[in-house]
């Protein structure tokens, strides 16, 4: 079993997933499997070792990795078992995110040039790293990661990143010339790295050290987590710039598919179903969408 888990990771890895977390499951898997004398996925083996796991939601997880594998395996090779999915319940409630207003975002923002040492390239960091997420929807980890090259005359380029896959995201005026000002500052800097953002100690700024100093931005700008919502954290901004884009799109049905596509591109997401989700913080155009369903209903009724 364990070249037919090599193959099922190959080939999921060719189509852009990383599957660390999948691979030591899997091979654990397998090797248990084999202990038992199996060659290929038995329901009642995969049941028993799911169930080794300590919590439920983690043997949900184990055996929900094992179906998918089984379910790859099975087109080639019908002895494969397909186990049940539902026999460890799951609950995951994704928490509704926090969408930032404008003045907060500006907030956050005048509260970075207020950090120290002043005399440092660090309040100009922070000010540059929060504006760029805020205004691209960029993934933290593609910020860290950006370099001199990667800043070009069309946009930013984010380089094989979640996914294995490379995108551009143009910039307007503003943003370009906020991007340019704090390039020239950052090139100043006497260290043999080409990262944008790097720490005091000359080094690319590491997520820990941005995630230490996120809470001290919360606090001085006075942003606190509001009814109904998680606690402000940074993926927010990402969040609110696909939401706002949203908010922003024509209310008409052939608009919305087209847009949501669009921006599954541009967010570099894996599956459109990932941007189908911030539809929840637009109900105008859910209304929209709900409607246009009714009336094509009641068209073809007819």
């Amino acid at each position: 079993m364990i070249k037919a888990v090599e193959s099922y990771l190959n080939i999921r890895r060719a189509l852009g997933f990383k599957l660390q977390h999948d691979e030591a499951l899997l091979n654990s898997f397998a090797r248990y499997a084999a202990e038992q004398g199996d060659t290929h996925v038995k329901t009642s083996t995969a049941i028993a070792w799911a169930g080794k796991s300590d919590s439920e939601p983690q043997r949900a997880n184990r055996l929900k990795t094992v179906v998918r594998f089984a379910l790859f395996s099975k087109a080639e090779d019908p002895r494969h078992e397909i186990p049940p999915n539902n026999v460890f319940c799951r609950q995951r409630h994704r928490p509704k995110p926090y969408i930032y207003t404008e003045d907060e975002i500006m907030a956050l923002m005048a509260e970075t040039l207020k950090l120290k040492p002043s005399h440092t390239i660090r309040p100009h960091l922070y000010n540059t790293l929060i504006g760029m997420l805020a205004t691209t929807g960029m993934r933290i980890s593609e910020a860290l990661s950006l370099q001199f090259n990667d800043i070009t005359e069309d946009g930013i380029i984010i380089r094989e990143t979640k996914f294995r896959k490379s995108r551009l995201l143009p910039l307007d005026q503003t943003a370009r010339t906020a991007l340019e000002m704090y390039i020239n500052r950052r090139r100043t800097v006497d260290i043999e790295d080409d990262h944008l953002f790097i720490s005091r100690k000359k080094r690319p700024l590491s997520k820990s050290a941005v995630y230490g100093t996120f809470p001290q931005l919360l606090r001085d700008a006075g942003i606190t987590a509001k009814e109904n919502q998680s606690a402000p954290r940074l993926i927010d901004f990402r969040h609110t710039f696909a939401t706002t884009t949203l908010a922003a799109c024509p209310n008409s049905r052939d608009h919305i598919g087209s847009h949501i596509l669009a921006l599954s591109t541009y967010m570099g997401h894996a599956h459109v179903s990932s941007t189908y989700w911030y539809l929840e913080n637009t109900p105008h155009l859910m209304r929209d969408i709900a409607e246009s369903c009714h009336l094509f209903i009641e068209e073809t009724s007819t």
